[in-house]
């Protein structure tokens, strides 16, 4: 029984030899056909060609109103599918670009479209930086107005207005007090009516300003008091506009305007024997805002009135808008609590009419 069993194990081993042979021979024989080895003739799949339009662009960077010619025309192609009709200029539509002017600068590889050129002579390039329903105007400014020139065109600002006011005679619209004169009848000194002066001061006639009458407690008699000068002007401070945009310090320079801070001089080339110019900078009197058309219009009523103008510098990116007050003498004292000074039996030697700061050595 052992001995049969063994002889049956014998023959199934055989079998499976033979099976294992029979699959390597199978998978030699077959290679070529389950794993099929690439032609060195074979072609790639074709790729269905894209149709393609060509369209122009600007073959170099080009200025605020630059006349377009030929050669400031490039070429490239670009998929019919994606174009819209009139977007783009295309080869046969060259016509139509030429002898145009560039509205704004345009950086080269641009492609041209109706949006970025023009007909008519092209305007200035600031008029293109002012917002819609803005205008520009320019004020006069100093160092003291203009934040030591620290100014740079996009900076934004509040305009502080101080004014000079004076009491003035609603119908004759002069400043009081009015002169005063008298009428002497027919008859007089004179023997015809005179406008002279009503006010007598031992025995003559020394005034005709009108002053008012007070009762003198000491000497409990009526004197005429009049002005020992001129009226003094009441000085008022407040903020007018806030949130200004400054669009250009200085004046505007000819030709291209880059914007940004403004240009500093450009030495002058060195000389044979002599040292390099530089030559002297100009610090700017003048400085163009954006303002609404009535802030322009009360911005040109404050300069021909004769009112000063100064200009706060905001910090960037704040866009609050504070309210303030109106500032007099009177609110320094009360908000500041400056009391009156009082009148005392000393005072300082030499005397002092005017304040003057010391004067420095180096004339600052």
């Amino acid at each position: 029984m052992a001995a049969g069993g063994r002889k049956t194990g014998r023959i199934f081993i055989l079998v499976a030899l033979l099976l294992i042979l029979l699959v390597v021979a199978a998978v030699v024989l077959l290679r070529d056909q389950i794993f099929p080895t690439p032609s060195a003739s074979s072609e790639p799949t074709p790729i269905p060609a894209t149709d393609l339009v060509k369209i122009a662009v600007l073959a170099q960077p080009v200025t605020h109103g630059t006349q377009i010619s030929q050669d400031l025309i490039l070429f490239v192609e670009y998929p019919r599918a994606s174009l819209t009709e009139g977007l783009f200029f295309t080869e046969d539509q060259v016509v139509n670009i030429l002898d145009k002017r560039a509205k704004f600068d345009l950086a080269q590889g641009t492609p041209l479209t109706p949006a970025l050129i023009t007909d008519s002579p092209a305007g200035s390039y600031a008029s293109y930086l002012i917002p819609r329903g803005m205008v520009a105007v320019s004020i006069p400014i100093s160092r003291l107005t203009s934040v030591a020139y620290a100014l740079q065109p996009g900076d934004h600002v509040n305009i502080i207005g101080s004014l000079l006011l004076v009491d003035m005679d609603a119908e004759f619209q002069t400043i009081l007090p009015n002169n005063s004169g008298v009428i002497l009848l027919p008859g007089g000194p004179l023997g015809e009516a005179n406008l002279g002066t009503a006010v007598i001061q031992g025995g003559e006639l020394v005034s005709g300003m009108t002053g008012r009458t007070v009762i003198d407690t000491t000497l409990n008699q009526a004197l005429y008091v009049i002005p020992s000068e001129a009226q003094r002007p009441r000085l008022i401070s407040q903020t007018l506009i806030q949130d200004v945009v400054v669009l250009w310090v200085g004046n505007f320079p000819e030709g291209e305007l880059v914007m940004g801070p403004a240009p500093t001089p450009t030495p002058a080339p060195e000389v044979e024997g002599e040292g390099t110019v530089t030559p002297e900078y100009v610090n700017p009197d003048i400085i163009t805002l954006i303002v609404s058309p009535q802030d322009a219009v009360t911005l040109n009523y404050l300069m021909l009135s004769g009112a000063q103008l100064n200009l706060a510098l905001r910090g960037a990116g704040d866009d609050q808008r504070i309210p303030t007050e109106a500032v007099t003498l009177q609110f320094l004292m009360e908000q500041y609590g400056i009391p009156y000074p009082a009148k005392l039996p000393y005072g300082i030697q030499p005397r002092v009419d005017e304040m003057i700061y010391p004067s420095l050595e180096n004339g600052q």
